[in-house]
């Protein structure tokens, strides 16, 4: 989309650790970025930001989990982001401020100790970090809290399959068979995938 048009239409688990990935953003306005942002809106809103973006044709990620919740007394399977007020946008920093300037429940995430400072992520790790999550159907995600340093113990390596080239720590969960990968934004974010054990090479 053009910015013109766009101002007019307002077990085991497999562990790979990116270093950290924030950035000062661009001084080019017109350069396109994932923004780290903040919904205000509450978990039940009809109109949560991220529906606003795929309306505006704005890329945006946000990680979604199925929950069960109580409509009319009966019980009802929705899918629901997985942090209400995190999301991941692509676009200039431009028309990011007008949108945010333009939405009052919608924020930047700050770099701490920059308060005028926006969080970006680098494009190659938030693509990792998409690709990773796409290529399974059988994803949990986890806040950075929920990442132990128990959790990074033996180095392998992923050869072959949707993640060659991968790697990380495998970290053994007893009683559970199923290997699975870790990826991280770190700070922000995490979800493990599973991988199967043919790909899997220690180093």
């Amino acid at each position: 989309m053009q910015d013109s048009g766009f101002y007019k239409s307002l077990s085991f688990f497999f562990l790979f650790r990116t270093e950290p990935v924030f950035l000062m953003n661009s001084p080019d306005p017109a350069i396109r970025q994932w923004f780290v942002m903040r919904d205000l809106k509450r978990r039940n809103a009809k109109h949560p930001a991220y529906r606003m973006f795929e309306e505006l044709h704005v890329e945006c990620f946000t990680p979604m989990v199925e929950a069960l919740s109580v409509v009319n007394g009966h019980r009802i399977r929705r899918v629901v982001p997985f942090m209400q007020d995190l999301l991941f946008v692509r676009n200039t920093r431009k028309a990011m401020d007008f949108i945010v300037d333009s939405t009052p429940t919608l924020q930047y995430r700050y770099v701490l100790g920059l308060r005028h400072t926006p969080m970006v992520v680098r494009d190659a790790e938030m693509d990792r970090f998409i690709r990773a999550v796409r290529a399974s159907q059988s994803i949990r995600y986890y806040t950075p809290q929920e990442v132990t340093p128990s959790m990074r113990s033996r180095r392998i390596r992923i050869i072959g399959g949707p993640l060659h080239g991968y790697e990380g720590s495998l970290v053994t969960v007893r009683g559970s068979k199923v290997r699975r990968l870790l990826v991280e934004i770190p700070s922000l974010l995490a979800a493990t995938v599973e991988v199967e054990p043919e790909y899997i090479q220690l180093m």
